[in-house]
Parts: structure tokens; sequence; C-alpha cells
């Protein structure tokens, strides 16, 4: 599975009716890492009146938060934006200082939504695949074998190594998860049922959004 996020932070910031909002995207891969986002962001600009914000993160977890402007007004329109763009593991957060003049809901709906979507336009994107971690303990005469299974499989962040024995050889290796069972498949076809791979944990591999 694949999806959409970003690869750096991004800001887009302009005035209405003497209102200064500044929009600040960034990529996260989980909530509480969000949600430390945004303290950072608040306790840089202290001195706003708002520090309204949204972010999705996989899993189907949405927040949105208007941070004291009336309900709906502000994280919904940040967090349409976030959708709008088709982005998973971001956040949005659009900072304001307040200029005097209210610009009602309809108008605070727009300038939140008009801004988060312009730092969003502005930030670059990759593609992340959800990958799972695997070890594979295989005899050396099936090296081969496992070799050409794991070119196959499109393996990354490689790290080998041997077993305490020292009869037989154990690859780490990151695989997306849509090609965990033919890997799984080829290297029981290919040793005779002798090898197969563990799963140690999860991962997700970064690709560029271009490519």
């Amino acid at each position: 599975m694949s999806f959409t996020t970003l690869s750096a932070p991004a800001e887009a910031q302009f005035r209405e009716k003497a209102s200064t909002f500044l929009a600040y995207a960034a990529p996260v891969s989980t909530e509480a890492e969000a949600r430390a986002v945004l303290a950072e962001r608040e306790k840089l600009h202290w001195d706003a009146t708002h520090n309204c914000s949204a972010w999705v993160v996989r899993g189907g977890v949405r927040r949105a938060n208007d941070a004291g402007e009336p309900s709906g007004s502000a994280g919904a329109p940040i967090l349409a934006a976030i959708e709008g763009a088709g982005l998973t593991d971001c956040i949005v957060i659009v900072t304001r200082w307040y200029g005097g003049t209210k610009l009602g809901v309809g108008g605070l709906v727009r300038a939140y939504g008009d801004a988060a979507a312009q730092a969003l336009q502005a930030a670059p994107r990759r593609i992340g695949v959800e990958a799972a971690r695997l070890s594979i303990t295989y005899p050396y005469a099936h090296t081969a074998a496992v070799m050409r299974a794991m070119e196959r499989a499109r393996a990354e962040e490689v790290e080998h190594g041997y077993a305490p024995s020292g009869d037989a050889g154990i690859v780490e290796i990151s695989v997306p998860v849509d090609a965990v069972q033919a890997l799984a498949d080829e290297l029981r076809e290919g040793t005779a049922g002798a090898v197969a791979p563990e799963k140690t944990g999860d991962r997700v591999l970064y690709r560029n959004a271009d490519t």
C-alpha cells in the first residue's frame, strides 16, 4: 500500500483585512509527532492570536482544532485542504495575528483554507510505501536463491550477518507489504522449504513523487 505525503516543511503567508495568516505544513508519522510539532509552533508564535491546526495520520486518524476561533471556521477548512490534496502523514498549522477587523465565519473559512492550501502547494511531495522488516536465516548452499528472491521482491535497507553457529547467513531486509507473500513463496520453492522469512517489524519506504 502506498500514500502521498510531504518530504519537507513549507510555509505560506498573506494578509486579509489587517489580519496576518501564516500557514506551516510539515510531514509527521504519528499523532504524537503531530502534537509535538504543534506545541513547537505555539511556542515559536506565542504572540499570535490563534494557532489553528489539522492533521491526517495513517490508520484513519484525523484531527482539526479551531484554537479559539468560531467552531468549524479554522480546523475544518485546514483539514479539508489536506484531504483535498490527497495527503497522509501531514500536519498544517495556520497561525493568525488578529488585525482588528472581524472576518466573519465565512471569511475565516476561506482564509484558513486558502492559507493551508498555499502551504501545501509549496511543499515538496514524496510517496510512502508500507513495508515489512524481515529476517531471513539461510544455509549457505541457498545463498543464490535467497539473493534472487530478494531482488525480485525489491528489498531495501539490506543488512547482512551470520548465525552464531557460523553455518548460516542472516539477512535483514525491508520489503513492500504487497511483495511479502511472493517473497515467501519464492524462498520456499527455491530452497525446497528450507528457508522462510520472519517478520520483525514495520517500515515505510519512500520514493520521489515524480518517479
